[in-house]
């Protein structure tokens, strides 16, 4: 297949003023991009932080039929329906693809359903019974398996492959066999907005790219093998990847694609794995859900999402029994959605067993269950309390999915600790007091991203560059301050002075409960990057993420320097000696 020529258009102001923008292209023969550039949104979805914005990405494939793949975000109304009545009459569209429901890629539906009363619905049946709930009016719909087929005509035959739980329940893959490109909403997407339709910058998209993964797909991995076992299936070559965030993939396919297959398998090989119960579209359930399995994730213990809405009972059955623990979000007590989580509740609590972890959150839907009555059954069947209930009491904000994040995090390390152990035993000993000789500084990172504030004690700090002036830090997977140190986050580090550095090592050696003040009583001021500066440091310097490289355990960040000041002249860097290499 050879593509059309690409042409572009693009509506707004220059890149450093645009806000929201619309961008139109054609990407193959009679297929049309429309995306909705938000340049400047930066929190998505679990709140977790974008540096490059986002787009919203939705297509139009001409046949003998016309079908629309996906809409927009509600913000999108007005640009994106006078630019979608710009390239057709919206009447004359047969078909509206719904690759799934969230509001971000069907938040217009109803308002092109105003204009094409007459048009098929075409998703998977968990997505058309989302619909009902979100549209409240009646409209034509078509529901589709895996391996189904929709002729378009003119050779756009659309092959349709099940995808759940990417990143929800209802989530489908659309293949074009005339064009050769596979619609994959938010499956290998990116948070990046930038003017470049395709993916032809790897190195600039691969930061966001893996992060993306890490925060949505990650708690999904063994659903991410699933989808691309059946992607393998598809009779015709993949071209083309339309996703639904950011550019689209036809440079790097394979690499991208191969970079999924191979962190989902280090998922799910996962020797500890916890099931996460939580009720897609009721209230927070989903956004809580993901923040406590990225917490889980980064300790590289194994997690599986699990939508009671639309679970089957013999799987959850499954899940449960092959779990270490559950976490559950208390669903609704009323309503449809009741009568749907009830027997998946009832499934989790008839199979747990008394050696499982247990921890539940609210979901702040209105109608929740209560949580205590739950708590306490499940303590009276001799479960281990993994955390204590998370109560939501208001619209859950930065702070709350940092604390829901935290406690996932403080579960992985204590299900992981076993583990650790026989590995740190496992090294010659030797060895390990000839690595524990290497020594180094001690420091503080502090950084502030929003609402949310964080602090690491540290001492793999190395400077690296004079041009510019930067230096990089191991930061372990596990560490709170890891989400706060993406490309293009600003930090303090804070230098320790030899001689009057116990104070602040103590403090900050602490083990923190989750969503703790990491600073109280600690004396501190504001950078000019709004992170806090220590004042019984030595020296601090600003600082700014400019890029990370994976390594086993550890991200290796290299940072650059914008600012900084020594307090006192004639002192000395504080040094740590250990006395061996393999644990801190």
């Amino acid at each position: 297949m050879v593509a059309a020529a690409t042409q572009t258009k693009t509506s707004g102001q220059e890149p450093s003023q645009k806000r929201l923008s619309m961008q139109v292209a054609t990407i193959a023969e009679e297929t049309t991009a429309i995306r909705s550039l938000d340049w400047d949104r930066d929190r998505f979805d679990i709140e977790f932080g974008l540096q490059n914005g986002t787009t919203y990405n939705s297509f139009i494939i001409h046949g003998e039929k016309t079908a629309l793949v996906d809409t927009s975000h509600a913000k999108f109304r007005e640009l994106y329906m006078d630019t979608l009545k710009g390239e057709i009459d919206p009447a004359t569209i047969d078909y509206i693809v719904v690759s799934h429901t969230e509001p971000d890629h069907s938040g217009l539906i109803k308002d092109v359903l105003a204009l094409a009363p007459n048009a098929v619905v075409v998703g998977a049946k968990v997505a058309i019974a989302f619909l009902e709930d979100l549209l409240h009016t009646p409209f034509e719909r078509q529901v589709i398996k895996s391996g189904e087929t929709l002729d378009l005509g003119n050779g756009h035959v659309l092959e349709f492959t099940n995808a759940p739980n990417l990143h929800w329940p209802d989530t489908i893959f659309t293949y074009d066999h005339k064009t050769g490109i596979l619609y994959t909403c938010d499956a290998f997407g990116a948070h990046f907005c930038k003017d470049d339709l395709f993916d032809e910058d790897l190195e600039a998209l691969s930061p966001d790219f893996r992060f993306y993964y890490e925060c949505l797909m990650a708690p999904n991995a063994r659903s991410v093998i699933s989808a691309m076992k059946r992607m393998d299936k598809i009779d015709g070559e993949i071209e083309t990847i339309a996703t639904g965030h950011g550019p689209l993939l036809r440079h790097n396919v394979a690499e991208l694609t191969g970079r999924y297959r191979e962190w989902s398998q280090q998922k799910s090989d996962a020797e500890t794995q916890i099931a996460v119960f939580y009720v897609s579209d009721y209230g927070y359930s989903d956004r809580i859900s993901q923040a406590i399995a990225r917490g889980i994730t980064k300790t590289g213990v194994g997690v599986e999402m699990v939508d009671m809405r639309s679970a089957d009972t013999q799987d959850v059955n499954e899940i449960v029994s092959r779990s270490t623990g559950v976490i559950i979000g208390m669903p609704p007590s009323t309503g449809r959605a009741s009568e749907e989580t009830r027997a998946a509740l009832g499934t989790i609590l008839a199979g747990v067993g008394s050696k499982k972890t247990f921890g539940l959150f609210e979901s702040y839907g209105g109608d929740d269950e209560p949580i205590d009555p739950l708590h306490t059954k499940l303590q009276d069947l001799e479960l281990k309390v993994a955390f204590d209930p998370i109560r939501i009491k208001d619209t859950p904000s930065e702070a709350t999915y940092q604390l829901c994040e935290e406690t996932g995090t403080d579960l992985g390390q204590e299900l992981a600790q076993t583990k650790k152990i026989k590995k740190i035993k496992a090294l010659d000993a030797d060895l390990q007091k000839a690595l524990g000789r290497i020594s180094s500084g001690l420091y503080i990172i502090t950084a502030t991203k929003g609402d949310v504030q964080s602090a690491m004690l540290a001492s793999w700090i190395t400077q690296a560059s004079f041009e510019p002036l930067g230096f990089t830090i191991a930061v372990a997977k596990d560490r709170a301050i890891e989400s706060l140190m993406q490309v293009g986050d600003t930090f303090v580090l804070n230098i320790l002075e030899e001689g009057n550095h116990l104070p602040l090592m103590k403090h900050f050696l602490k083990r923190f409960p989750p969503g703790a003040d990491r600073f109280a009583g600690v004396r501190t001021r504001p950078a000019n990057n709004k992170s806090p500066i220590l004042a019984d440091s030595l020296a601090y310097l600003e600082c700014e993420v400019a890029s990370r490289m994976e390594l086993s355990d550890h991200w290796l960040v290299y940072c650059t320097v914008d600012n900084g000041k020594v307090a006192k002249e004639d002192a000395q860097t504080a040094v740590h000696h250990r006395k061996v290499g393999n644990y801190y």
